[in-house]
Order: structure tokens, then C-alpha cells, then sequence
């Protein structure tokens, strides 16, 4: 979740013309491309959520990643992050812990800051009695049981989504996705990611598929997380219609944005509610004293969540998230379709001409069956394979070395005997806790901690 940093000043939006050349500024050269990882953690004590204060609790957790060289940052007294230069680690609502990467120019540099974080995270964990799961979905434990993070921002999501999706809720407090950022150089070369990433993402999920207890017990999903995000929010999550359309580009993502409901705007530290506007209409009447500024629209930005997210960066949402090698895969996964022209058009190509209302039903059905999944373009698992070839062989042209290594194909190991076998990490975990678990609580939590 975006951590609201402080903003100076920020200029009036005049019209709709400068939020679409906030966009374009956004561009860069092929040359500074880069990819960003952000991950999140759900924290579980003595088999339960993580408060935020005590002896074991979530601030604790902040305040030792000191030793790391982080600064706190505070929120009306509250610490509610924790800063290096590039790197940030933030929380979600119900205390996911969460860490914003640095960009770098290949997948190998974002493997080693995973490894490193979650040795240190590791490391913390076991001095407070903390375990971290890589699972998608909080498999312990009711939303009406989890604490709330004292973040401002979280109150105003509190007090709205659930007006628009029964599982808002659970979006929030009980859900938990790895995620990864690209850059695009031109108007052409962001609608082609954004829509062959939003075509492909159904299959990315279905490869990380890892949530199927809810409350401990068996949902029968592949990955429950997939479908709670169908009943959140029909204003600002999913998949796009319009992202398919010819006439897609960066105007269109602003019209879009600009009739997608506000959370709030930020003045002086304060966040004024703003859910009975839109961003146009605040364009248009202000609210109270104040009036629309880029600054507005970048937030407003963050608060939108379909599979795809265009702000600055493309940011991929689709994954739950699993061990940390698997973690580690996905940069170099979508690093390969995106940055290599023949793998992009190739993605592109694999879904290309199925109608909306399918690719809606796709989702549905990797929800509930992952892998095993079909469509009319086949079986989902075959499509993975197909995928997965297509961002090897972009990864190969990209020819990125490291060490012993002439490309970041190694990045994708993880992800090869899940394609071998048609088994994501939920088939693994499922017949475990139906297994060797005995559909204990303790005995999951410990075999599957980092």
C-alpha cells in the first residue's frame, strides 16, 4: 500500500490535458528501464494476527529494522513505516508487512534484495516470537478478529469500500500479493504492456496460486485472494474492458481515473473524505477551500486496483504470495514479456480475440481451479507453459549476466517444477493440510513460516 509521503507543493491541474502529460512525462528511454518488487508478509503470534503495539507486536517490528539502517516514519505519533533511500517497508490494513524494492536494471539485483530482506525479517520474527507466512490469504482467523493499523488513509477505505463490495474487508485485512513494477517508453509501448499483462495475468495467478483455508478451513479455491478481489470494488478493481479497445492510451486511463470515486485529499497531514466525488467532479467544485492539484491526482491514482495499475510505472497486482524463490521469480517473469518486443507481441498473441465476458469467466475459474483451469484458447495449465517459454526466451534476448549466469533465465527456476508437475504451491499445501498436517494450525504455520 502506498505510504503518503509529505508533498512540498504541487501544482493546479488546469485541465485534463495536464493529467495526460503527467503521464507522458513519465516515459523513459529502453536504456533506463527497470523493475521493482514489492512483496508483503502476514505476520501470525502464538497462531493469530500481530497487534500493532506490545511486547509482540507489529511497531516493535518497525523500530528494530533500525539496526538495518531504516528511519521510522511516523503518522500522528504512530510509527507506520520505516525508510532507506529507495526502499521502504509499509503496512497494510491489517498488518501485512509490506516492502517497496528499488528499481534496478535486472531481475538478479531484485532476487538478492528479497533474500536479504527476508533473512532480516527472518531475523526480527524470531526474536519477538513472530512467524511470516508467504500465503495469499490469512488461513487463521475472521476479519472481525484482526487488528487495524493506525493508519489514516485505512480509515477512510474503512468507512467506504464496504459500501461498495461485501469483501472489501477482506481485501484488506486478510489478503497478501507480491507485485512488480515496469517502465514504458512511449504512449504505443504502454498500452501494448498493459494490454498483453492484462490479457496473461490469469495465468500468472494460477501459477502463484496459494490460498485455500479460510478460517482453517478448506474454501475449495486455488486461490480464495483472486476472488475476494471480485467483490470489492467494481469502480477500481478487475480487469478493464476499455484496456482492449482501439482507442486506448494514456487519455483513456485519465477519463477513466477522473470518474472512479476519491478516497480523500491531504491537506497539512489531514484527509478529508471525499467519497461523494469524483475526480472530475472535484476538478470541477473543489472541496471546502481547496482545489485539485497533480499532487490529488497521484493519490488518487494509488487508489485505484485493477489487475494492471498505470501511474508512473505498469504495476502488476495478479499474485499470491509464496516462498521466497517464488517471490523472487516474479520481476523476472514479467521482466521477460515486457522487455523484449517478440516476447510482448508473443503474450499478446496467446489470449489475443477472446471476448471480455470470457476473460471475466477465466478469473473466475482460476479462483476456484488454478492450474486445472480451461478456456476456449485451452487448458490454463498449457497456457502457463506457453507463457512461461515466452518470458524465457525474453529473458534470454535481454542477455542481463550475472555471475556464472549469461541471462536471468535462472530467476525463473522456481517457477519450473510447478509447470512440470501442474501443481501450484495451494495443490502442495492442500494435500499437506489434508496429509502429514492432520489440518493442524500450528503444525501448518510452522512448516510453511519463513
Amino acid at each position: 500500500m502506498s505510504l503518503d509521503l509529505d508533498k512540498d507543493s504541487s501544482p493546479p491541474i488546469t485541465s485534463v490535458d495536464d493529467l495526460v502529460a503527467r503521464l507522458r512525462r513519465s516515459e523513459r528511454p529502453r536504456a533506463d528501464w527497470k523493475v521493482g518488487m514489492e512483496h508483503e508478509l502476514i505476520g501470525m503470534v502464538d497462531g493469530g494476527p500481530v497487534p500493532y503495539e506490545g511486547l509482540r507486536s507489529i511497531r516493535g517490528v518497525l523500530e528494530r529494522f533500525g539496526r538495518f539502517g531504516y528511519e521510522p516514519y511516523a503518522e500522528e505519533g504512530k510509527v507506520i513505516a520505516a525508510r532507506r533511500p529507495d526502499m521502504t517497508l509499509t503496512l497494510e490494513p491489517g498488518g501485512q508487512f509490506e516492502l517497496a524494492g528499488r528499481p534496478f536494471g535486472c531481475a538478479h539485483a531484485s532476487r538478492e534484495e528479497i533474500l536479504h530482506h527476508t533473512a532480516q525479517i527472518k531475523a526480527v520474527g524470531q526474536e519477538l516470537g513472530i512467524r511470516w507466512l508467504g500465503v495469499g490469504y490469512r488461513p487463521f482467523g475472521t476479519p472481525a478478529e484482526m487488528p487495524w493499523m493506525p493508519k489514516t488513509r485505512y480509515d477512510v477505505m474503512r468507512a467506504y469500500l464496504p459500501t461498495r463490495g461485501k469483501r472489501a474487508v477482506d481485501m484488506m485485512l486478510m489478503t497478501a500479493t507480491v507485485q512488480a513494477n515496469y517502465d514504458f517508453s512511449s504512449e504505443e509501448d504502454m498500452v501494448r504492456k498493459m494490454r498483453a499483462g492484462m490479457s496473461v495475468s490469469p495465468l500468472v495467478s494460477a501459477m502463484y496460486a496459494n490460498s485455500f483455508l479460510v478460517n482453517g478451513k478448506d474454501s475449495g479455491y486455488a486461490t480464495f485472494r483472486y476472488d475476494v478481489w471480485n467483490e470489492v470494488d467494481p469502480d477500481r478493481c478487475g480487469l478493464l474492458p476499455f484496456v482492449f479497445e482501439e482507442d486506448f492510451g494514456y487519455r483513456r486511463w485519465v477519463e477513466y481515473a477522473l470518474d472512479v470515486p476519491m478516497f480523500f485529499v491531504r491537506r497539512k497531514g489531514r484527509y478529508l473524505p471525499a467519497s461523494h466525488l469524483t475526480f472530475r467532479r472535484y476538478m470541477k467544485e473543489g472541496l471546502e477551500e481547496h482545489r485539485a492539484t497533480i499532487g490529488d491526482f497521484e493519490d488518487h491514482l494509488t487508489t485505484l486496483f485493477p489487475e494492471l495499475r498505470l501511474k508512473s510505472v505498469i504495476e502488476v497486482r495478479g499474485a499470491d504470495v509464496g516462498s521466497t524463490e517464488l517471490n523472487a521469480a516474479l520481476p523476472a517473469l514479467w521482466k521477460g514479456i515486457f522487455y523484449d518486443d517478440g516476447a510482448l507481441d508473443a503474450a499478446d498473441r496467446l489470449l489475443a480475440g477472446m471476448a471480455f465476458s470470457e476473460r471475466m469467466q477465466l478469473q473466475r475459474d482460476v479462483a476456484r481451479h488454478g492450474l486445472r483451469a480451461s478456456c476456449s484458447k485451452g487448458h490454463v495449465l498449457d497456457l502457463a507453459r506457453e507463457l512461461y517459454a515466452i518470458a524465457s526466451e525474453g529473458l534470454k534476448n535481454q542477455a542481463c549476466p550475472h555471475l556464472d549466469e549469461s541471462d536471468e533465465r535462472a530467476e525463473l527456476r522456481a517457477l519450473e517444477p510447478i509447470l512440470e508437475s501442474g501443481r501450484a504451491p495451494v495443490d502442495v499445501w492442500r494435500e499437506r493440510w489434508h496429509g502429514d498436517l492432520g489440518q493442524d494450525p500450528a503444525k501448518l504455520i510452522a512448516a510453511m513460516a519463513y
